[in-house]
């Protein structure tokens, strides 16, 4: 363990969670379909098998360095297994986040999911989903994690760190999303942008993740405020309900 081992394993730690964060808000949307019983499970099952697929990934290192060999030519666009999969990913991601807008802004086809919900548990279908998405996530951590060090003990213990910290947060972060409606349509539209720029990745166009991240950082601190101007206006309307002894407000 000299200074080099642990300055990789920080920064590989470091980046694995930071990465985690689109999973993290994309499983939170997710489970919160199912019922309330099964939500924690199929969290801690999804991400249980995603520990597993990526420890696979790992040790089929060179099978996933394969993937960045060119399959095929469409003009000029050099298609390889990596870019299939980020293309694959980013398209279900916008289409499964534009679905779940459409779900909330159309009171009609709220309804309707809510009621399909109610009587279908889709439970594995869910878990199915988390691992996918898992898949398509690691993909790039784990071909950075393998160019910045080939001691693969380290890439393990940094893929063990990060899915440990999602497990400890996720049940506090899926009940902080079921709770604040804005927050979770800030979510979805995060997860629009996140597979928008995978697409654009697929198609070799690399958009900086420093950007997108401040981005994300930027929006969450105005949603941060916004709830914060929510519950000052709502304690001073109770206050003034006190005061006058008028019902309070809904």
């Amino acid at each position: 363990m000299d200074a080099e081992t642990i300055v990789a394993l920080l920064t590989l730690i470091g980046m694995e969670v930071v990465l985690g964060i689109d999973n993290l808000v994309f499983i939170a949307i997710l489970t919160n379909r199912l019922p309330a019983h099964l939500r924690v499970s199929a969290r801690r099952i999804g991400l249980g098998l995603a520990i597993l697929l990526r420890f696979a990934m790992l040790a089929g290192a060179s099978w996933l360095l394969s993937l960045e060999w060119t399959l095929f030519t469409v003009g000029p666009w050099e298609a390889s297994g990596k870019d299939l999969i980020l293309l694959a990913g980013g398209l279900f991601l916008i289409g499964k986040a534009t679905i779940e807008i459409h779900h909330r802004v159309d009171p009609f086809a709220q309804e309707q999911s809510h009621a399909r919900d109610t009587h279908v548990a889709r439970y594995w279908p869910t878990v199915v989903q988390i691992l996918l998405l898992d898949m398509v996530f690691s993909v790039d951590s784990i071909l950075a994690a393998v160019a910045l060090t080939r001691e693969f003990w380290i890439i393990a213990v940094a893929i063990v760190v990060a899915v440990g910290a999602m497990l400890v947060s996720m049940d506090k972060l899926s009940d902080f999303i079921e709770r604040n409606p804005t927050v979770v349509m800030l979510a979805l539209a995060f997860l629009v942008m996140i597979g928008m720029v995978l697409v654009a990745e697929a198609f070799d166009v690399h958009v900086p993740k420093g950007f997108i991240y401040t981005a994300m950082a930027f929006a969450a601190a105005v949603e941060a405020l916004n709830q914060l101007a929510h519950r000052a206006a709502r304690r001073r309307r109770e206050r003034q309900d006190a005061g006058t002894g008028a019902r309070p407000h809904d």
